[in-house]
C-alpha cells in the first residue's frame, strides 16, 4: 500500500521509496528510511499529508506520498 492510502492514526513501516534520486537522498537525511515506523497525523482534502517520523513532523504532498510503499 502507498503512504497515500493510508488512515488517519495508522501507524506504518516505510518498504520502499520510489522517488527521484535527489528527492529519495533528501528523504533519508530527514530520516525517512526504509523500516522506519511512519504514522499519519493529518490530511488534507487529497493534498497535504502531515506524518511524524522519528518524532518529528513533516507535511508531504501526494505526489511525493504516492510514491513511498508501507506495510
Amino acid at each position: 500500500m502507498y503512504l497515500s492510502e493510508g488512515k488517519i492514526g495508522n501507524g506504518h513501516t516505510i518498504k520502499d521509496i520510489r522517488l527521484p534520486i535527489n528527492m529519495e537522498k533528501r528523504l533519508e537525511a530527514l530520516g525517512m528510511t526504509r523500516g522506519t515506523p511512519i504514522s499519519i497525523l493529518n490530511s488534507k482534502n487529497h493534498g497535504v499529508l502531515i506524518v511524524k517520523v522519528r518524532g518529528t513532523r513533516f507535511a508531504l504532498g501526494r505526489n511525493i506520498t504516492k510514491n513511498i510503499l508501507v506495510e
